[in-house]
């Protein structure tokens, strides 16, 4: 009878080994999918424009060359006039949003705060959690997206560059062109959170870049000031040299047409408006970031 009993034991411990083996093959399995997911997910893009990895944290980016391009809308906000030229040199920008996985390399190196949560709208284990590796980060502040991007040899890109990169040279009102379809990103709650970056190749601006519309909200360099665009200068502008708030671009997951806009400043006098969101350390499930070079 002892003996059975240990040969019962033995075979529990067996039995639990192999599940446990079973279900990290399955995690490792997730993971391994999702990273080819991501990459698979717009292969034109490296093909059609000047991408490569860049950057210590090895994130495809794409070339934005320099030139004039129109910044600004008639269709939208006091914010947004008046339309004006803007010459920038060239730069490079993140094809994607950071990611979980990119951003997780940061805080396990030291650098970087963990999200403000681990969650996302929908999911209770978001973050750190192999099944998104390959989704926007989110609940991090400008100064969190801004230590990341000085990790990565990097920095957030300004208000201009990230106008430039999402809409291209011919002043149109979404990456895409001028018209709305809402199933070229991941907007008006149609999914009710984050989806992996690049799932709306059809999305893409004109040198390639994805996401600039929907997803999550984007912290970019520059101050807010409503009034920049009167008195800002034609060259490379970077913003107010102060202020209270900090720019987000693109609109999220949860935004309609006119709020992911490529030219949609949110407007701080709007009743509704919380303040809160434009802070530099405010953090949520709709905020995350990309990177300039």
């Amino acid at each position: 009878m002892k003996y059975k009993g240990l040969s019962a034991a033995v075979g529990l411990v067996l039995l639990a080994i192999l599940a446990f083996g079973f279900f990290n093959y399955q995690a490792a399995q997730q993971a391994a999918a999702t990273a080819t997911a991501i990459a698979q997910v717009n292969p034109a893009n490296c093909a059609q424009f000047d991408c490569r990895p860049r950057g210590n944290d090895n994130a495809e980016m794409v070339f934005v060359p320099a030139g004039e391009f129109t910044m600004g809308s008639n269709d939208g906000g006091a914010n947004e006039k008046p339309v004006h030229q803007v010459y920038l040199d060239d730069f490079w920008i993140d094809v994607y949003e950071v990611t979980n996985a990119l951003y997780k390399k940061c805080v396990d190196a030291g650098k970087c705060q963990p999200p403000g949560s681990l969650s996302s709208a929908k999911q209770s284990s978001y973050f750190g959690n192999s099944q998104f590796d390959n989704y926007p980060v989110t609940f991090v502040s400008w100064n969190d997206a801004k230590t990341y991007c000085e990790w990565a040899g990097k920095r957030l890109p300004t208000e201009a560059e990230w106008e430039k990169a999402a809409r291209g040279t011919d002043a149109r009102v979404y990456p895409w062109g001028n018209e709305w379809d809402g199933n070229k990103a991941n907007v008006e709650q149609r999914v009710g959170d984050t989806t992996l970056v690049g799932s709306y190749p059809a999305g893409a601006s004109p040198y390639g870049v994805l996401d600039m519309t929907g997803n999550v909200w984007e912290w970019v360099a520059d101050w807010y000031d409503g009034s920049y665009y009167a008195n800002s200068p034609s060259r490379n502008p970077p913003g107010p040299p102060s202020g209270q708030y900090r720019a987000l671009r693109g609109g999220g997951w949860a935004d309609d047409h006119y709020s992911v806009r490529v030219a949609h400043r949110y407007d701080l006098t709007y009743p509704t408006f919380s303040f809160d969101f434009y802070y530099p350390t405010f953090r949520y499930n709709f905020v995350g970031f990309r990177c300039a070079q």
